[in-house]
């Protein structure tokens, strides 16, 4: 039998044991909630830019494009996109080189140059560390020519008023390889002129050039203006010169833009062109990149209803069968995942391309 003298030291130990055990039960639910709270974080969030082109090419609407659809994932990935108007592909990946973009639009015939330090990358270091996400549109090497120019072919280019485009965007670098290849320079020219997109319309219609050169995605907003306004003309590029940069450069192939297209221009125009691509660094994450590329292919049908160069879009080819730039490691894990990279092989190809 218990004492009474007892009791005052037995209650102050079943006070005690009661304290503990309660402290350990609130520790057990507050680890649970930390744990459940966890569970459901918000991703951190990722800002990335975009360099793009200029505001009446195909490549600011392609970015938009692109970062409309990431951007419905943002509170589930933790990633909002935006663009940014540039110069185009030369200083896209330029200014991805030195990271103040995260990814960059650019033709394939520039992506090669800035993979290999040639070109107009000469003077800097070959950008090792760049990767492809994706193809996106075909881009035609255009020569629109006013029809009052009396331009009829492309050789009759020399001795006009030419717009040839700004340094660093992507019709200048296929100016420049057709001027080779023909062996021009630009004093064969009566005037040189390096009009951004936004003002070779315009200027085209106002008479103050005879004609001016555009890479780009069909149909172009710059070339819509110049038809609705004035009588224009798609000059096809020679065959010799075609089949010249085609069988030496791999980043080239043979197209053909379709008639009808703009105002007055029934007749197919035969040309060279290349075809754009998303491009980031090794200093974008592989599960950033995943997340995009499967983003943007999983809402294919979006994308294609968001501008017309962008309808003829195929899954199939926006994988690179041939990349100028090695695929990023985050771009791989979704197309195996997908079933679009199906074997190792063809993998290991595309992985180890241009190394």
């Amino acid at each position: 039998m218990t004492s009474i003298s007892q009791t005052p030291s037995l209650l102050r130990t079943a006070k005690s044991k009661l304290i503990n055990k309660g402290c350990i039960a609130l520790l057990t639910i507050s680890l649970c909630l930390v744990s459940i709270g966890s569970a459901h974080a918000k991703p951190k969030p990722e800002y990335l830019i975009v360099g793009t082109g200029g505001l009446s090419g195909i490549y600011y609407p392609a970015g938009s494009a692109i970062c409309r659809i990431v951007n419905r994932y943002r509170k589930q990935q933790g990633i909002r996109c935006s663009v940014e108007s540039t110069r185009g592909s030369v200083a896209n990946l330029n200014t991805l080189g030195s990271g103040d973009i995260d990814l960059a639009i650019a033709q394939s015939d520039t992506q090669f140059h800035a993979y290999n330090g040639t070109d107009a990358f000469a003077d800097m270091p070959a950008n090792r560390h760049l990767r492809t996400l994706f193809n996106l549109h075909a881009e035609p090497f255009t020569v629109v020519v006013s029809e009052k120019s009396g331009i009829e072919t492309f050789d009759e280019l020399k001795g006009k008023r030419v717009s040839i485009g700004r340094p660093g965007s992507g019709q200048r670098q296929t100016m420049q390889a057709l001027m080779t290849a023909k062996g021009w320079h630009l004093d064969d020219f009566a005037e040189v002129h390096e009009l951004t997109a936004i003002h070779h319309g315009r200027a085209l219609c106002d008479g103050a050039i005879d004609a001016f050169v555009y890479t780009v995605g069909h149909p172009a907003g710059s070339i819509t203006e110049a038809a609705d306004n004035c009588k224009i003309k798609l000059i096809s590029v020679p065959e010799e010169a075609i089949s010249d940069l085609v069988g030496t450069h791999t980043y080239y192939q043979r197209m053909r833009i379709a008639g009808g297209i703009y105002r007055g221009v029934e007749t197919d125009t035969d040309t060279l062109g290349v075809r754009a691509a998303l491009i980031a660094s090794t200093a974008t994450s592989a599960d950033t990149v995943y997340h995009i590329v499967k983003d943007v292919f999983e809402n294919l049908d979006s994308m294609q209803e968001m501008h017309p160069a962008f309808e003829a879009l195929v899954k199939q080819q926006m994988v690179p069968s041939n990349p100028q730039i090695p695929l990023h490691d985050g771009a791989i894990r979704y197309f195996r995942e997908a079933g679009l990279l199906k074997q190792t092989s063809e993998l290991n190809t595309i992985s180890s391309a241009s190394q």
